[in-house]
């Protein structure tokens, strides 16, 4: 059974950083169900209330710093709150439609349309869908920062316990 945890263990961890790049994959809630995995196959007693506050904030922390720097992105380079919506939309998309390159094309094409829609040139589209892709890989950056520091405090907390 030790074998079989760890397993499952590993297995959540790769798919949560996978989440950061892939956004169908549930990334940092794969990470934070692998905590409870640890806890039914092993023992919760390694874990107590600073494990789970500190566990908990950075995963609101990644939720709330995904929209914020995507949408940041788009802001920055003057993009409206349309193609902010545009570039979430292409951004969930994308990857199915274009199975290759839709994780990139689909933001970058969400944003153009979105901000085509409230009446910019294309001038204006293109340069805040740069800003979105900016914006994405921006995010994506912060996730896999935090993703692996929710990994490796998960290992250090219970190497100490």
């Amino acid at each position: 059974m030790t074998i079989l945890g760890w397993i499952l263990i590993i297995a959540l961890f790769a798919v949560g950083l996978a989440g950061a790049v892939v956004p169908i994959l549930p990334g940092a809630l794969a990470i934070y169900l692998a905590f409870f995995v640890y806890g039914w196959f092993f023992s919760f007693h390694s874990f107590g209330a600073w494990f789970w506050i500190t566990q908990t904030l950075i995963v609101v922390v990644l939720f709330i710093a995904d929209y914020v720097v995507g949408a940041w992105g788009v802001k920055k380079f003057g993009g409206s709150r349309a193609s902010v919506i545009g570039s979430t939309i292409g951004l969930i998309f994308g990857p199915f439609v274009i199975p290759a390159f839709g994780l990139i094309i689909g933001p970058f094409v969400g944003a153009f349309i979105g901000e085509l829609i409230v009446g910019s040139s294309a001038g204006k589209a293109t340069k805040v869908s740069v800003g979105a892709l900016i914006g994405l890989f921006s995010s994506t950056v912060v996730k896999i920062v935090l993703q692996l520091a929710m990994v490796i405090l998960f290992f250090i907390w219970i190497g100490l316990h």
